[in-house]
């Protein structure tokens, strides 16, 4: 069973690198994909500490830096002074990447809500928790 969960998962990966590719392109034509989840993120607050992003994503701080730069760039993200800490900055989406990340996700939401339609809630669940599982498993 091992060996073909493995070939499933990495046929998964690859399919979504290649979509990864995509939800960039349809954020902006310049995104670099590495940048797509940073963006998800992102959407999840108003503003967040480096620090923590650092933490979520597990990349170095280097990294990060470069990647917000770049989206700076692209005018995706930009830096807002951290109101309880006068030498940190919060990084937060850009009004427009808000919108366009917004209704490009809600897309995707009914995309999957079509690819799933015939399968029960049950088994849904199962896989959610299940993938949930896997990804917090220690290597």
């Amino acid at each position: 069973p091992i060996t073909g969960l493995e070939m499933e998962l990495t046929d998964m990966w690859q399919k979504g690198r290649a979509r990864s590719r995509d939800d960039a392109r349809a954020i902006h034509p310049k995104l670099d994909p590495a940048l797509y989840p940073v963006l998800v993120i992102l959407s999840r607050s108003d503003a967040v500490r480096m620090a923590d992003l650092i933490s979520t994503l597990n990349i170095e701080k280097s990294t990060l830096t470069r990647q917000i730069d770049a989206a700076a760039r692209l005018g995706l993200v930009e830096r807002i002074p951290d109101p309880d800490d006068a030498r940190a900055k919060l990084v937060a989406l850009t009004p427009e990447a808000r919108t366009k990340l917004t209704t490009y996700r809600t897309q995707q939401l009914e995309r999957w809500r079509a690819r799933l339609a015939q399968w029960d809630t049950d088994d849904i669940t199962t896989l959610t928790t299940l993938l949930r599982r896997l990804a917090q498993a220690k290597d």
